[in-house]
């Protein structure tokens, strides 16, 4: 059973995801918050498989209580953010924090029952359009390199990327596109398999968490340009 855990101020809302996801067979409801602060503790109680999570929330918002949850010691919950607004401002904070999920509210319910196992088995889901249109939106919140990272001692600096092989930058390039393994397969004449095979080469490389994480980590290097950027 995946044990999951819902985080929404909207009561109607929260017993809604609750009936739909208790209408599944392999998913247990082992509570609900209400905002920030009931989620961290129903977190640290419970020790949910998956948190759905909203992000405007009083007390304290989905934001701040997905990064304390994912910080805490020996913390084997993931996080599947969930909003109203494909673009929200606070998303991309978000999946920084550590989220392995980004969906809207009015995700189709099979989708979301699927996004749920998805994450629980270890996976990341963003919908490959809102990743592109997520990240060429807020991408300038990214710090921006001065060209001085080399250190005291002027060596230039080794990146983590450089011990990747040829075939995983280029699937590592398709994965910061929002490309699906099996879109990545297609392009790359690769079985989904090696594919998911590849990606988890990459994360232990890079010493990533998930797909998500390697999207923001391509930005952040610039491996990955944003649409908007240099236009």
């Amino acid at each position: 059973m995946i044990r999951v855990a819902v985080a929404d101020d909207q009561a109607l809302v929260r017993g809604g995801f609750a009936v739909l996801l208790r209408s599944a067979d392999d998913i247990e409801v082992v509570g609900e918050a209400a905002n920030g602060l009931e989620a961290i503790d129903l977190a640290k109680r419970e020790r949910p498989d998956v948190f759905l999570m909203d992000i405007r929330m009083p007390e304290m918002d989905g934001l701040e209580a997905t990064r304390r949850i994912l910080e805490s010691d020996h913390c084997e919950t993931r996080v599947l953010i969930l909003t109203t607004f494909d673009l929200d401002e606070y998303v991309f904070a978000g999946l920084r924090a550590g989220a392995s999920a980004f969906l809207l509210k009015d995700v189709p319910p099979e989708e979301l029952l699927h996004a749920i196992r998805v994450v629980a088995s270890g996976d990341a889901i963003v919908a490959p359009s809102v990743t592109r249109r997520l990240l060429d939106q807020f991408v300038d919140h990214l710090p921006v390199e001065d060209g001085d990272a080399s250190g005291a001692g002027g060596a230039a600096a080794v990146s983590p990327v450089d011990s990747l092989t040829e075939r995983e930058r280029e699937v590592l390039l398709q994965v910061a596109r929002g490309q699906s393994n099996g879109e990545i397969a297609s392009a790359l004449f690769l079985s989904e398999a090696t594919v998911k095979t590849h990606v988890g080469h990459i994360l232990t490389k890079l010493g990533l968490r998930d797909r998500v994480q390697l999207v923001i980590h391509a930005y952040e290097t610039g491996l990955i340009e944003p649409n908007h950027r240099g236009s």
